[in-house]
């Protein structure tokens, strides 16, 4: 038969599974806030009965209960919806640095508004006619060269902010290179430290967490696959091992993190004299940054700028300064060869209105009026016909100038468009890939944050709950608590009133 003080030790395993799950709570509870944490319960498991079957057992009428033990303390998470959350985590990613970047790209364009591009253009333009119409008059003159003028800085000042705005993004686009490292590495380390103690029984939760906060924080800059590799000893079937880290890309997977040999490939960029990224390293493996799989960090890359598979300069900025470089050197020449081909007000034979361009990089900032044409406005060549007659009242070249932007010619794709015509389709196109951008990224943030609620509504803590179970277990413990009371007072019984009958 069983001991005499049985119901003492099963009472007191009832106390020490109660009280188990009460501190459980108490640790919820404390951590209902923190970012990341994931509610915790107690495995309640029923003890082994007595006697355990066997050729030497004893001749009870059967097993009798031993009572309950707390096996584990798990996480309540649900792996699939973690999966989720990292998917759309990695379009958000994307979708936000690009449209954080149109969005600064439409602020400094500023179309269309009275101090635009456009807008200086017909400033400039309605000049020249009022030239035209009133060729003699000094004024009108001066008011032409002031337009030009404007024009020039507008071009400068649209190309100097739209690179420092890439600047800024470059800059960015490092430091996300550096918080994937250091996000890597402090992976790296949490799993060295549930190597430590899975070996010995224990579920690490809380490093659990943080290595689950870290892969939804890497989440954010590039698709990542993860395999765990279980512990050796006496590791709990329900432990979750080391992590591996890779990164998917269309070439197949590259290891970020090796979680058996806890060696981590770090990221790095080759970049050329303009910080373009021509490469991009992982560990020994060279990508290309065009076939780097989308993410926070491809959407920096692409908005800062890098060198394609043909070797050209591309990306969100990049095309914009190239764009405004090609209006610039088009502009520029075309409006000096057909000034040139008019006649001063002198009589002389017209000069190149503005300083030459003789390369299309670069030419954005480089609009400037030539000395002659500021230093007297008489050589602006609005008269047409022969050099030497008098041109007093003629304005027909001045005319031909007016008309210069529907006229002059700009290669885009396979066809010649006008100079309003090219400037329009960059605009327009700027304006759909910041909608598109937008609206992408708020669909990714919608699906993200429905995933996000329900991940929450599994793992997060409620302190209703919380407070319901701490009111059930305390009652559990209390009867526990009372069971030895009550045999406490058999025990007495036994011990202090049987055999005093003759006393």
């Amino acid at each position: 038969m069983s001991s005499t003080f049985h119901g003492l030790q099963v009472a007191k395993r009832g106390m020490d599974a109660q009280q188990a799950a009460l501190y459980t709570i108490g640790h919820n509870v404390s951590n209902a806030n923190t970012p990341g944490y994931t509610r915790q319960r107690v495995s309640l498991e029923t003890f082994p009965a007595y006697p355990a079957p066997g050729m030497n057992q004893t001749g009870a009428a059967g097993q009798i209960g031993m009572g309950v033990e707390a096996s584990t303390v798990e996480r309540i998470r649900d792996t699939f919806l973690d999966t989720q959350y990292r998917d759309e985590t990695i379009k958000v990613g994307y979708w936000d640095a690009r449209a954080g970047a149109l969005e600064k790209m439409e602020e400094i364009m500023n179309e269309p508004t009275e101090d635009g591009l456009s807008a200086v253009f017909n400033q400039f333009f309605e000049s020249i006619q009022d030239v035209a119409s009133h060729p003699s008059e000094a004024g009108a003159r001066s008011v032409m060269i002031e337009r030009a003028e404007a024009v020039g800085d507008t071009f400068s000042y649209l190309s100097t902010s739209l690179k420092t705005i890439q600047g800024d993004l470059q800059n960015e686009r490092d430091v996300a290179v550096t918080q994937v490292n250091s996000v890597l590495e402090q992976i790296n380390n949490v799993n060295q430290q549930i190597q430590n103690v899975e070996p010995n029984g224990y579920l690490p939760n809380d490093l659990y967490d943080e290595r689950d906060r870290l892969l939804d924080e890497i989440s954010k800059f590039m698709p990542v696959s993860l395999e765990y590799t279980k512990s050796s000893g006496n590791a709990s079937a329900t432990s979750e091992g080391v992590v591996t880290v890779q990164l998917q890309t269309s070439q197949g997977p590259i290891t970020l993190l090796d979680g058996k040999t806890h060696q981590v490939n770090a990221i790095s960029l080759t970049t050329n004299q303009d910080s373009y990224v021509t490469e991009i390293h992982i560990g020994d493996e060279i990508r290309n940054p065009e076939s780097f799989p989308k993410g926070k960090l491809k959407g920096l890359i692409e908005a800062s700028g890098y060198i394609d598979n043909s070797g050209d300069k591309t990306g969100v900025y990049a095309s914009m300064i190239d764009d405004l470089d090609e209006m610039a050197y088009e502009f520029v020449n075309w409006f000096n060869d057909k000034h040139q081909q008019g006649i001063t007000l002198d009589g002389d034979n017209g000069v190149s209105f503005f300083n030459e361009i003789f390369q299309k990089e670069g030419a954005a900032t480089g609009i400037v009026i030539a000395d002659k044409i500021k230093q007297n406005t008489n050589n602006i060549a609005a008269a047409s016909g022969a050099a030497g007659t008098d041109r007093q009242g003629d304005g027909q070249n001045a005319h031909l100038l007016s008309q210069f932007r529907q006229k002059v010619l700009i290669n885009s794709g396979n066809q010649a468009v006008s100079l309003d015509g090219f400037y329009q389709s960059v605009i327009g196109q700027m304006s759909v890939d910041a909608q598109q951008a937008n609206r992408l990224k708020s669909n990714s943030e919608t699906l993200q944050g429905a995933v996000e609620q329900r991940r929450q509504s599994t793992s997060a803590v409620s302190l209703d709950e919380e407070m319901t179970n701490m009111i059930q277990f305390q009652h559990a413990y209390n009867a526990s608590a009372r069971m030895v009371t009550m045999i406490d007072e058999m025990l007495d019984k036994i011990v202090n009133g049987l055999g005093t009958g003759g006393r």
